[in-house]
């Protein structure tokens, strides 16, 4: 199975993340860490573009043709980037679970984006306004939508990983 979940910086992604790889075995493909792992690298001139994803699709259709389930997080902002997750799902045989994660309660969001603390080594957090401002495609096709402003983390993954069955 490939569960993927998208959303905005700061709604939530990473720690619903870690409350489902708490209760169930899953290859982790976290965009973010990708990323910095290609900027740290000092190969690529300029921004990392694409290439965090295409990295991504990658390691996830590795490890689902080994039969691995896998949680992807990251922001998936654009049609394209959720028609590769389906393409992904598709090439290997995969049941997909698209997961949109949100905090409807601007103020709440905005105040996760403000006071949260990098994880990753290296990695620079974006300021609201760069939020608030980030180019997201609103989703067009069937997928779970999940709202953390009135949801918990650990409430989210159990509503995620009831989906698995």
């Amino acid at each position: 199975m490939l569960i993927v979940l998208g959303g905005l910086p700061g709604t939530g992604k990473t720690s619903i993340a870690r409350e489902i790889l708490l209760r169930c075995a899953a290859a982790y493909v976290r965009i973010d860490e990708i990323e910095q792992a290609l900027k740290a690298a000092q190969v690529l001139a300029g921004d990392v573009g694409p290439a965090g994803y295409l990295v991504a699709y990658a390691l996830a259709r590795s490890n689902l043709q080994l039969g691995q389930t896998v949680l992807v997080d990251g922001v998936n902002p654009l049609a394209v980037t959720r028609e590769a997750w389906r393409a992904v799902a598709a090439d290997t045989a995969s049941v997909l679970l698209e997961v949109e994660i949100i905090c409807s309660d601007a103020a709440e969001h905005r105040r996760r984006v403000e006071h949260r603390t990098a994880d990753i080594v290296g990695h620079v957090l974006p300021t609201w306004t760069a939020v608030s401002t980030h180019d997201y495609t609103p989703w067009t096709t069937p997928r779970l939508v999940i709202d953390t402003a009135t949801t918990s983390a650990s409430d989210a993954a159990s509503l995620i990983l009831r989906q698995r069955h």
